[in-house]
């Protein structure tokens, strides 16, 4: 059960923490602001790039993170698994 109750935490903390992290490197909603940490990696994947930042690259991901928030996907995926936690609990105190 510890290792349920371990992954659950840890899926928690990615969907809320990501997110978070993405914002504070300086990706959102408006774009990447200026000066920030993620506006020194899409300069620098740029140059590497020839001008252009490749799409399905880290600075494109943490982009669309930012911009539109953790993937649906993962939000259901932490929902499951909280109701999962609960079905245990329910059995665990039988």
């Amino acid at each position: 059960m510890g290792r349920i109750i371990g992954a659950a935490v840890g899926l928690g903390v990615a969907v809320v923490g990501v997110p978070i992290a993405v914002h504070v490197l300086g990706f959102g909603s408006a774009g990447i602001v200026a000066g920030s940490i993620g506006a020194k990696m899409m300069s620098a994947a740029a140059i590497a790039n020839g001008g252009g930042v490749a799409a399905g690259s880290v600075v494109a991901t943490m982009q669309s993170i930012g911009a539109a928030g953790v993937p649906a996907v993962a939000s259901a995926a932490a929902t499951a698994g909280g109701a999962v936690l609960g079905a245990l609990k329910d059995l665990c105190a039988r």
